[in-house]
């Protein structure tokens, strides 16, 4: 394969929702652009894109696939990205990359769920979107409502450059309003016939082209002027306009497809050389540092990491794009994040899982490599002297989370190795172990998502694991103040052990002073603070200790123990062994022997007076709060509404924006389990919603009734 310069590289993504074609696209595409000589289909699972065994048992595409074609002496590298929203991970990240994408829309369906949601990555992202209407070949297929839902929800930025003759099962003609030709395909698809527009087409084909013209035309005044001066525009300034309207996310052009039988794929791929920006005119990855960085083969290297993908037999395959310069087989680059070096032994182009080696690449162009030590996704490679660091790609926070575990324990250090090779492939998997939850929590985009890493530790790892309910980091403070003592004596030959503590313990709250007097046992009873030591809580909140000791009843060296026993009893809350929080605690009297007491003993008696008193200090206990911003068609509104009530959600306030109906909310953690799945089922899959960490509120006492009881019935079974 030649090396293509940056001028001779366009950089595509197909996004869409699942079941709109992609990758039957992306197979006609690449049979177009001479890489394979015979269609695949995704039945057969024979596809050069879908090559992956889950996505074989799936049917749809769980990883983003990077092919290339060469067309009309251009190199079109083209990623393939899953429809399944569970996966936008992939999605977000190709949009990083490329200069454009095509919008791959499933025309008897129209507008899906998942046109829009890719839609908005890709304006996110700032990227040039070409409409494709793909199965025009089927029977329910409806053009011109499509086109109206596309300008509804795009608006008049949708400008159709081909519209279909006879879409429908005899679909077999394209109409071209810029080429101002009909396309008229042989029953297999394939090579058109390039034929003059019939008659009785003609009306409508000069009506299309003068609003094609007319668009063109406003993206540049010296093509305005020429089209008031000549009142049309020739082929080439029309392309000039497209191409600045595309780039401006002012023009998005709608092409006709039927790509089950390669119909209208050679056309777009035309188009897609002739017009879209290439890596030198698009919107690019900035330098974090602010460096200039040139798309020019004589600069220093650099490469930015968007992929990763392991492959039995060859181990972990690199995907990068050239940010900058020629990156030339065994040329050794610097990692930006680590400062250590890595020699790029070999380059490839890739198509799917097959592989061309090449010598070199030149900047813009995307390509793969082995046997890298330490770079991953997000990573920038780039000569030493440059030092560039490329900002990286933000994959979005996860909306569903399960507490994790091996059937067999003794696969638990296995189950944590392999999620990090998970990891590594798809960023939007996350794992923490919670040391305060004693479970490994797994979060992630779906319940689709979490299926795909049950496949994968069942048919790849070979380790048995089960999903559980996350359970949920209360927490447990007290409302009044309370008194209690307790000695801990323990004799059983030998030395002895005793301690005993007093102690009032009352709610903390910032600002406030500390009492001087409390009455105890009903007595009023006047305390003398000697020292106060504050210690902020890693989980929130804090403890205030208050040494109150007079007379020397307690040697002072035993204060550090009594403070510990404390702690560790903030740390597994007498109510749920949730942690503690906000207490202020006044060791004032105690008890010590000559011989038996020790630092043990202190800690024993501090932890079992803490305990006492917080039982009688009015404890509550405190569950997390969200802020959670829903994103619903207006039809559904009542809907969701209702099931938030159901879901102990406080509504703070309701708007719109753009064309969707917005509820803003407070709702429990405990109640957001499984949210994600209940949101799409009641909106069809077109509501979104982020939630986002509030702080803690009591809960309602039956609900801390119901966690004293499951707390109780759990102590037993232990």
């Amino acid at each position: 394969m030649k090396v293509y310069t940056t001028s001779e590289i366009r950089n595509i993504a197909l996004i869409g929702n699942a079941g709109s074609g992609k990758t039957t696209l992306a197979e006609a595409m690449l049979l177009e652009g001479g890489v394979i000589n015979r269609r695949g289909e995704v039945n057969a699972k024979n596809t050069v894109s879908d090559h992956h065994p889950i996505e074989q048992d799936y049917g749809n595409s769980v990883f983003s696939t990077v092919l290339h074609a060469e067309v009309n002496n251009k190199k079109v590298n083209i990623i393939d990205t899953p429809g399944m929203d569970d996966f936008r991970g992939a999605v977000i990240s190709s949009l990083h990359v490329v200069g454009s994408a095509l919008l791959v829309i499933n025309t008897p369906h129209g507008i899906e769920s998942g046109t829009e949601a890719v839609g908005r990555y890709a304006a996110a992202a700032r990227k040039p979107l070409i409409f494709v209407f793909n199965h025009l070949d089927h029977e329910n297929a409806n053009y011109e409502q499509t086109l109206d839902q596309a300008k509804n929800i795009y608006g008049n930025k949708v400008t159709p450059i081909q519209y279909p003759v006879n879409a429908g099962p005899g679909f077999n003609a394209i109409i071209d309003v810029l080429k101002m030709k009909l396309y008229k395909y042989p029953a297999d698809g394939g090579k058109p016939e390039v034929l003059e527009i019939p008659a009785d087409e003609k009306e409508r084909a000069d009506e299309l082209h003068n609003e094609l013209v007319e668009m063109a035309a406003e993206n540049d005044e010296n093509l305005m002027e020429l089209y008031f001066e000549k009142g049309e525009l020739t082929e080439d300034e029309m392309r000039q306009g497209i191409k600045l309207g595309m780039i401006a996310r002012s023009f998005f052009p709608v092409f006709c497809t039927g790509a089950k039988h390669n119909m209208g794929v050679g056309r777009l791929l035309e188009f897609v050389t002739n017009i879209t920006p290439s890596p030198a005119e698009a919107v690019e990855v900035p330098e974090l540092n602010g460096k200039q960085v040139k798309m020019d083969p004589a600069a220093p290297t650099a490469l930015f990491v968007f992929k990763t993908s392991i492959e039995q037999h060859v181990g972990e395959i690199t995907y990068f794009k050239v940010m900058s310069g020629t990156v030339k087989e065994g040329q050794d680059l610097t990692n930006s994040k680590s400062g250590n070096k890595e020699r790029i032994s070999q380059i490839f182009v890739a198509a799917g899982k097959n592989r061309v080696k090449v010598p070199e690449m030149i900047a813009g162009d995307i390509g793969a490599t082995v046997k890298l030590r330490e770079t991953k996704v997000n990573h920038t490679l780039s000569e030493k002297e440059a030092a560039y660091t490329f900002k990286p790609i933000e994959f979005p926070t996860s909306r569903h989370t399960v507490a994790l575990k091996a059937v067999n324990e003794a696969d638990d250090e296995k189950v944590g190795e392999m999620f990090q090779k998970l990891h590594d492939e798809d960023p939007t998997y996350r794992v923490e172990y919670s040391k305060e939850l004693k479970q490994m929590l797994v979060h992630c985009q779906g319940e689709y998502h979490l299926n795909a890493l049950n496949w994968f530790y069942k048919n790849i790892f070979k380790i048995e694991i089960e999903f559980k309910t996350p359970k949920i980091p209360y927490r447990e403070t007290i409302t009044k103040s309370a008194q209690a003592d307790y000695r801990h004596k323990k004799q059983s030959g030998g030395a002895g052990q005793f301690g005993e503590v007093h102690l009032m313990i009352e709610p903390y709250v910032e600002g406030v002073d500390p009492k001087t007097s409390f009455s105890i046992n009903g007595k009023d009873m006047k305390l003398s603070v000697r020292d106060t030591q504050e210690y902020p809580l890693s989980w929130g909140g804090k403890l205030i200790f208050h040494n109150c000791i007079v007379g020397g009843s307690i040697d002072g060296r035993f204060m550090p123990a009594i403070l510990k026993g404390i702690m560790e009893k903030m740390e597994e809350g007498p109510l749920t062994g949730s942690y503690a929080r906000d207490i202020r605690v006044y060791v004032y009297d105690g008890k010590m022997h000559p011989v038996d007491s020790n630092e043990i003993s202190f800690k024993l008696a501090g932890r079992n007076a803490f305990s006492k008193a917080f039982k009688e200090a009015g404890p509550k206990i405190l569950e997390p709060i969200y802020d959670l911003e829903v994103m619903v068609q207006s039809e559904r509104m009542g809907d969701v509404m209702s099931d938030l009530q159901g879901r102990r959600a406080l509504i703070m306030g309701m708007g719109s924006e753009k064309g969707y109906e917005k509820i803003n909310a407070k709702v429990p953690l405990k109640e957001m389990y499984k949210y994600s799945t209940s949101l799409s089922s009641i909106t069809q899959g077109r509501g979104r919603f982020s939630i986002k960490f509030d702080g803690y509120e009591k809960v309602p006492q039956e609900v801390q009734d119901e966690l004293l009881a499951t707390y109780a019935a759990e102590q037993d079974e232990e």
